[in-house]
């Protein structure tokens, strides 16, 4: 009997427990929502009044960890990306941004082969790259998003992305439709918008450039350790100088802005071809 009640007790404690753990799908949002288009900065309630609101539209953006060159982060392209899912996002109007995926195919293990002969970058099979692709596409098709979008801002994402949305657009049938969108990642279409803008680049051999530069000092300047450049008089790239500071972040927001035009043309191009499709 003294077992009993302390036994009882702890099936009493762990129900309630799974309960206040487990709110009612339904319960209403006690406070106002916050204006970002990032589901990790909403909270699980934020996410559902979105969806309810209209913002079906997911995407799912693929960046790296990898080498850069001298100044520019291991984590460029996921700094990139945090300025282009935002615009792209913002101009659709109906759509939410899932977490960037930093881990993608760098390179093989053991030897080391591209990006992996490098300290700090981190690789994965294709395999676990498109299977992560596959997880997250599920999960965001459970809570009812219409469309899941690929993009990746490196050339070592594209293949896996592509392969990996059109298994999954067959599996779910269209519903959502899952797209990727080849048109994101055209660096040699910035390159030359830039040089129509008066910025004439002079490649230097470095595993960067202007237009990604400016791009992630928008951002966060240090991210292209800019203070320490300066100061060494190394503020250039490819021949164009970075300071001063407002004008660098002045052409890196027109560059968003071009990028972030061309890959909204191209969702909505890929999502009308699908709604024209469907049954």
């Amino acid at each position: 009997m003294r077992l009993a009640l302390p036994l009882a007790f702890l099936l009493l404690a762990t129900e309630l427990f799974a309960q206040a753990g487990s709110p009612p799908i339904d319960e209403p949002r006690p406070i106002e929502a916050v204006d970002t288009v990032f589901i990790e900065n909403l909270t699980w309630m934020e996410v559902r009044d979105a969806l309810k609101a209209g913002k079906t539209t997911a995407i799912v953006s693929s960046g790296g960890v990898e080498q850069n060159g001298p100044y520019l982060v291991t984590g460029k392209h996921n700094v990139v990306l945090q300025a282009m899912t935002e615009s792209i996002a913002r101009k659709l109007g109906n759509a939410l941004v899932a977490p960037i995926i930093p881990f993608v195919p760098e390179g093989d293990f053991d030897p080391p082969t591209g990006h992996m002969k490098y300290p700090g970058t981190i690789s994965v099979t294709q395999e676990t790259y498109k299977a992560l692709l596959r997880d997250i596409a599920s999960s965001l098709k459970a809570h009812g998003f219409q469309h899941i979008i690929f993009i990746g801002d490196s050339g070592g994402n594209q293949n896996g992305m592509k392969e990996v949305a059109t298994e999954l657009h067959a599996r779910f049938g269209g519903k959502p439709g899952v797209h990727f969108i080849s048109e994101f990642y055209d660096y040699d279409g910035l390159m030359t918008w830039l040089d129509q803008q008066g910025y004439k680049q002079v490649d230097q051999g470095l595993h960067d450039d202007y237009g990604i530069t400016s791009i992630m000092m928008t951002v966060d300047p240090e991210s292209v350790r800019y203070k320490q450049r300066v100061v060494k008089g190394l503020d250039s790239i490819n021949g164009i100088k970075i300071t001063p500071l407002e004008k660098t972040l002045e052409a890196g927001r027109k560059a968003i802005e071009w990028r972030a035009n061309k890959t909204v043309e191209a969702i909505r191009k890929a999502v009308s071809s699908h709604a024209t499709s469907s049954p």
